[in-house]
């Protein structure tokens, strides 16, 4: 290996790091999970759904360092334990990733039910606020870390629908400002991603519903000025390089991945 390529590696190298993902059973966190392990992580696969584990056989099959944890991020007392219990098997945490998420209820704010309004947050904002609020201590012990809240495009730009969902990844984007400063000092760093139009069995199973996902996902296209949809892996690279030596310059800030849509 040459000088240059050694120079590369380390970058994103994440050997002896540790790493928990929420919402890592599909999609964007299970890309960002085998991502993050392949740069030498190990991985805390952390999901409300049971499928989780068999994402973290795959990890440990395929040579990396993984276990996963059940977990319901609205649930205070089952995140505490769950983040000690991380600590516990791995012996300290050094990024979390803040992934968890739900679209909820496609209805118009004054149709909006306040069941509807809730469910959302509690996942999308009070999620991310407990799994940060007892990652920290943790990061804190560990020297330092990065903390990534997975926003949106409509974190920061409007939409004519799902007004529960844009708003709380507005929220989380916000969320990030305010942890980087507040830990800054300590060698904290917190940002938030924003995915444009990425392919998930998530977007896929609603477009289902709606008629012919290819139909709708040849439309979204037109929308996009690169022209095409992204795929989790453009997430999961985003996510690496906030969480390792590379980004360890960055923090407070928004790193979007959205081929271009919010350039407008």
């Amino acid at each position: 290996m040459s000088n240059l390529q050694a120079i590369t590696q380390q970058l994103f190298d994440l050997s002896g790091k540790v790493a928990a993902i929420t919402g890592a059973a599909r999609g964007i966190g299970a890309q960002t999970a085998r991502t993050l392990a392949s740069a030498g992580a190990a991985v805390a696969v952390l999901d409300v759904s049971a499928s989780g584990e068999e994402l973290a056989a795959e990890i440990v099959a395929a040579g990396g360092k993984a276990y996963f944890w059940k977990l319901d991020v609205t649930q205070e007392a089952e995140v505490q334990r769950v983040f000690a219990e991380i600590v516990a098997r791995f012996g300290r945490l050094d990024a979390l990733v803040n992934n968890a998420g739900i679209e909820g209820a496609n209805v118009p704010t004054h149709q909006m039910s306040l069941e509807q309004w809730r469910a959302v947050m509690d996942v999308n904002v009070t999620g991310v606020f407990l799994c940060t609020k007892y990652a920290i201590p943790a990061l804190q012990q560990a020297g330092g870390g990065s903390v990534v809240n997975v926003s949106s495009m409509y974190g920061l730009v409007g939409g004519p629908d799902v007004p529960a969902y844009h708003a709380s990844k507005g929220a989380v984007r916000l969320m990030a400002k305010t942890d980087a400063m507040l830990y800054a000092a300590q060698d904290i760093r917190a940002n938030s991603v924003h995915p444009g139009f990425i392919r998930t069995p998530l977007l896929e199973e609603a477009f289902q519903k709606l008629g012919d996902p290819e139909l709708i996902f040849g439309q979204m296209k037109q929308m996009v000025p690169i022209g095409k949809i992204g795929d989790p892996q453009d997430i999961a690279a985003g996510i690496l390089y906030l969480v390792s030596p590379a980004g360890r310059y960055v923090t407070g800030t928004e790193l979007v991945i959205d081929g271009g849509y919010t350039a407008r």
